[in-house]
């Protein structure tokens, strides 16, 4: 299952442009838990917690738990990040809040199983990506940390569907209705280097020029 990620957090009083501003002049990142039929929190965060959830990859499929100081630990997912287009410094944060036994919208990370072993790979095939991660309804308890696909037995051809995930652990593709592509083993690209061979004849051709421009230029004999 997904792992859940503890994150501290402090309260904040007021919304609006102007608070959001007084919070960044004291050196922090203003954000917002909303959601679960509840009042929205205000509150603010460190930015070296925040770059670092960020550097970690799949901060979207994360549960965490805001702690906020003198105040409720939120149970939620990071939903949107705004940055400084110029500095790459975070500027405002929202967290969706989770209602027990609720079901969320999320994406899951693949990764895939064995591909040191993977008989199309070890022919020379190349595990072509189609969907790098997969949008999921899942239970707030049984997100998952990510979907396992299995190359052990995949052959040149071969497509991983939907199908060929090891564990759902109950979650359903917000794609409905196919068993769509995930991973293709797609054949060798071969590039040749082809020379063009000159017929024949003109071979010969080539061969005879110097030497009738060399007759051409000896004295003529004397009768």
């Amino acid at each position: 299952m997904v792992q859940t990620i503890r994150i501290e957090a402090a309260a904040r009083g007021r919304a609006g442009k102007g608070a959001a501003r007084a919070t960044r002049r004291e050196g922090l990142v203003p954000g917002v838990v909303y959601g679960a039929k509840q009042e929205a929190t205000l509150v603010a965060f460190d930015p070296r917690d925040i770059m670092k959830e960020m550097h970690k990859g799949g901060w979207q499929s994360h549960l965490y738990e805001v702690a906020v100081k003198d105040g409720p630990t939120e149970r939620a997912l990071m939903r949107d990040v705004q940055f400084d287009p110029v500095t790459d410094r975070p500027l405002h944060i929202d967290f969706q809040r989770l209602a027990p036994g609720a079901r969320i919208r999320v994406k899951v990370p693949v990764s895939f199983l064995n591909e040191e072993t993977c008989p199309g790979i070890k022919a020379g095939g190349v595990l072509n990506v189609v969907r790098r991660e997969i949008e999921v309804m899942a239970d707030v308890d049984t997100v998952p940390e990510r979907f396992e696909v299995d190359l052990a037995e995949a052959k040149i051809g071969d497509s991983l569907r939907w199908s060929a995930v090891k564990d759902s652990f109950g979650a359903k593709p917000v794609i409905t209705g196919r068993d769509f592509v995930v991973a293709t083993i797609a054949a060798p690209t071969v590039v040749e280097d082809v020379v063009a061979a000159a017929p024949a004849e003109v071979q010969a051709t080539k061969q005879k020029a110097p030497a009738a421009a060399a007759a051409a230029k000896a004295p003529a004999k004397k009768k």
